[in-house]
């Protein structure tokens, strides 16, 4: 919905919100992941809920809401609160400002007792977060604190240990301390958005000794945006490529009739510097994963002249895909999520041309297309939509363009050989399958939330539930890792099975779409069968329910040599396999372990 993306009007958002939600819950053919998240407030937090609600549902995700009663933060979750105890919260969020400090330093106090008054103060919230993540296991998402809305030091309140801001800023690095030790402890930086959104208006004490809203209600929708990219980043909901346009969006002018020598690009102006500012924060999307594209109407070698240039930030090498012609831009965006097997929702479409934005939100729902403004507020608007919102960044983030750049030379190596089986056989593959292991608990939660296409039941859990998982004698967990000669894919399989009364119940079987018609899914089942032998299972049941997204394995298990014993009407289908004695194995290609 396009009124609750970035740039949005948050007086609007309030007014209209039941409104919203209608009109957002009355979409039939959306499917929502389902969340229960607590809120653990230390203040007033119902409008918090509500607006945090709406921008979940518009990500696709329907959350069910425990609210602790006003200030009862500490209180419900250090002493497990029976209903929240049954509720059983799969993400909890706890809502505190520096209004939750109660032993600020004193200009009297000096440095021994200001040390002190700060272990008091983070040992409060240390020993909450610890008995959340003992008790329920599940993402925990916390409040930094904004500055306080006075200095009684003045300038120096930030420099002196008894100034209220050397305080906070103290405390808050403690905080980022700890989340850096955990994996599961993610910051909500209202510091960063009551300084971005003006600390006056912000912290206004009105609505505090109102309504104990710990900032001014016009700026809850900033928080709870806030909140809800982090929630929608640990479920995989981000976005994965970055498609633009040229002409005016990442140089001004238009190359095809300026020339390359007379496109707005480089220090000589203040026009070429702010599209040299917005190239380096597009190549600076790289380093977290961001795959970039080119997606323009132009003559192909004409627009790579605008690269060319000794000034420009980006150079062609720099995008994974490059599609400078007069075809529809449409038709180019779905041509590029094609072949980098990904979806189109995966894109975020930045062009600054309204009409081309208005055809690819019309013709390519799901397609992300920010209304960027004039060039100075392109960089700001799309940082602040946080289409790719960091939570943490695995090895396999880092080294993506690198893989998607492999991905193109294997193609090409593709198109020299007559016969697929030789091809495969060329690419000297090894395979590394094994039970979960601690270094890549992250990159397998990862792959449980983002994977759609090739996901049989398409089930999202968290890290923790995957270490739990890895740790239970009642589970049979697996991950493939692949490379060949062109590179290493990092993680790209996962399995997930209950044993129950000596059968084996399939969970969650999902692969990496860059590693389609590899044979990575028969070195898989092999393993498995290994596995299931090994603990003398003999039956192995597998579920497939169908989403809009994972047709493409609808027949996966038959290809197995799975049973299919039952379907119900809107697919849903279960199947069956009987390990025999004499299996034989399905890969013949991939050199496993």
């Amino acid at each position: 919905m396009k009124e609750l993306e970035y740039p949005f009007d948050s007086e609007w958002i309030m007014k209209k919100k039941i409104k919203l939600k209608k009109q957002l819950l009355s979409n039939e053919s959306a499917r929502f992941i389902e969340k229960r998240i607590a809120i653990l407030g230390g203040s007033t937090t119902s409008e918090i809920r509500n607006t945090l609600e709406l921008f979940l549902l518009n990500n696709g995700i329907r959350p069910s809401f425990f609210e602790s009663e006003y200030n009862q933060f500490y209180e419900d979750g250090m002493f497990d609160n029976p209903e929240l105890v049954e509720f059983d919260p799969e993400i909890i969020y706890i809502h505190t400002s520096n209004r939750n400090i109660t032993d600020w330093p004193a200009v009297t106090d000096d440095a021994s007792a200001i040390d002190v008054k700060l272990e008091l103060a983070f040992n409060k919230f240390f020993g909450l977060w610890e008995h959340l993540a003992e008790k329920y296991h599940c993402p925990i998402i916390q409040n930094n604190f904004e500055l306080p809305l006075y200095r009684l030091l003045g300038n120096q309140d930030a420099c002196m240990l008894q100034g209220k801001v050397s305080f906070v800023s103290r405390l808050n690095e403690k905080f980022y301390e700890y989340g850096r030790a955990h994996e599961n402890f993610f910051i909500h930086d209202i510091n960063y958005e009551s300084a971005s959104y003006g600390l006056e208006k912000w912290s206004n004490p009105f609505y505090w000794h109102m309504y104990k809203y710990a900032m001014c209600v016009p700026a809850i929708p900033i928080a709870a945006y806030g909140v809800a990219l982090i929630v929608k980043s640990i479920l995989g909901k981000n976005k994965k490529v970055l498609a633009l346009d040229l002409d005016n969006t990442l140089w001004g002018g238009v190359i095809g009739d300026d020339g390359a020598e007379n496109i707005e690009i480089g220090q000589e102006t203040s026009l070429g510097q702010t599209y040299s500012e917005f190239q380096k924060y597009v190549k600076e999307q790289k380093q977290i994963g961001t795959l970039l594209t080119v997606i323009s109407k132009n003559n192909d070698d004409v627009a790579r002249q605008g690269f060319g240039r000794p000034d420009s930030v980006l150079s062609v090498e720099d995008f994974v895909s490059f599609k400078a012609n007069w075809e529809p831009k449409d038709r180019n965006l779905i041509q590029q999520a094609s072949e980098l097997n990904l979806l189109p929702e995966s894109f975020v479409f930045v062009d600054d041309n309204p009409a081309e934005r208005e055809i690819i939100r019309q013709s390519i729902p799901g397609v992300a297309v920010p209304e960027i403004g004039n060039v100075e507020t392109y960089l700001q608007t799309i940082d602040r939509a946080g289409f790719f919102e960091v939570t943490k960044i695995s090895s396999d983030d880092i080294k993506r363009n690198e893989m998607y750049r492999a991905n193109a030379e294997r193609a090409q190596a593709q198109a020299k050989f007559a016969d697929y089986g030789e091809y495969l056989l060329s690419l000297e593959m090894k395979g590394t399958i094994k039970p979960f292991e601690a270094i890549y608990m992250a990159r397998i939660a990862q792959l449980s939330n983002k994977s759609n296409q090739f996901n049989l039941t398409t089930r999202r859990y968290t890290q923790a539930e995957i270490e739990s998982f890895a740790g239970s004698n009642d589970y049979i967990t697996l991950y493939g890792k692949l490379e060949d000669k062109f590179g290493d894919n990092g993680v790209v399989s996962v399995v997930i099975g209950k044993i129950k009364d000596q059968e084996l119940h399939v969970d969650l079987w999902l692969m990496s779409c860059r590693v389609l018609k590899r044979d990575m899914e028969f070195a898989m089942m092999d393993e498995l069968v290994g596995v299931c032998r090994a603990r003398g299972i003999a039956t192995i049941y597998g579920y497939y329910y169908p989403t809009p997204k994972n047709a493409m394995v609808k027949d996966f298990y038959g290809l197995q040599g799975f049973t299919k014993i039952s379907e119900d009407k809107d697919g849903n289908a279960v199947w069956k396999f009987e390990i025999p004695e004499n299996y034989s194995k399905k890969n013949r290609i991939i050199r496993v372990n």
